[in-house]
Parts: structure tokens; sequence; C-alpha cells
């Protein structure tokens, strides 16, 4: 005998996904779309199809270039004093930063080697870093004391041998 108590608990049979699971795995698949998506620079694509040049890199910027004169002179007095500084204080492995706030250029002036005596005045090389919007570049110069001060004698653009 059948009773009511059976009726209750006896299953459906299936009729297809019902509409709340699909609901759930369509909202499953879209996140995991938008996640993978937003992946940026960690997904390995290209994209030369689409712009017609392999130099894409999609949002990593382009190295900065380098400069191979020197900087106009407006940010070169900046470094200059700021390479007088530096060399006056004496101190040892020293730095100093230097910047222009009109044009917004900005390095660092850093002492190298020892001084030496040349000329019969007491002279110190230095490396002095440039850096401008997207340029880039290191200067080599020479600095002897004149009466107490330090002047720079030569500023030229930086070889690497």
């Amino acid at each position: 005998m059948v009773t009511a108590e059976f009726h209750r608990h006896r299953r459906r049979p299936y009729s297809g996904c019902s509409r709340p699971r699909l609901w759930r795995a369509a909202s499953l698949a879209a996140l995991l779309a938008l996640a993978l998506g937003s992946g940026g620079c960690s997904m390995s694509y290209q994209l030369e199809s689409f712009f017609g040049d392999s130099t894409t890199t999609g949002s990593i910027a382009a190295a900065p270039k380098t400069a191979e004169s020197l900087p106009p002179e407006h940010d070169l007095a900046y470094a200059k004093a700021a390479a007088s500084e530096v060399l006056r204080r004496g101190e040892k492995d020293a730095s100093l930063d230097w910047e222009n706030p009109r044009t917004g250029a900005r390095g660092t002036v850093t002492p190298i080697a020892s001084a030496y005596s040349q000329d019969g005045q007491t002279c110190r090389d230095f490396l002095a870093s440039y850096v401008s919007d997207r340029v880039q570049s290191w200067m080599q110069g020479e600095a002897c004391q004149d009466k107490g001060a330090w002047q720079v004698r030569t500023l030229k653009p930086w070889k690497r041998s």
C-alpha cells in the first residue's frame, strides 16, 4: 500500500537544468571570462593582426630614450650647482639630488674616485644623471677648487667603456 508519506519524499523525474542552477553557471562563466580578460600583462597574446605592427607590447611603456648630447643649459645649471655643493661637503660616498622646478628635469650627482692635483688645483671627477620626460642620460664631469669654491670645468655625455 502506497502512503501519502511515500509520495511526499519521492523524487520528480529529471526535466533539464533548473533556472537557478543555469543562472549560477552563467554567472560563474561570466566572472571567469572577466577575470581572464583583465589579466593584462600576465596573459601572452599577439596583437599584430589587429594593429599591423610587431612592436605592440600592450600596456608596457617603452624604455626611456638616452640623450647623445648634453641637456639644455637651464637644466645643466642645477646639475652643476649640485656638483659644487656635494664636492664642497667632502663627504665620503655622498650623492646629491638636483631638480629644476621649472622644467621638472632632475638627477643625481655623485663624486667618483679620489681628489687629485692638476695645474696646482685640487680636482675631482663626478657622474651626474639627467632625467626629463622620456629622456635619461649620464654625464661625466670634472670640478676643481678655485679659491675654496668648486667650479665645474668639464661636463660631457658619459660613454660607457
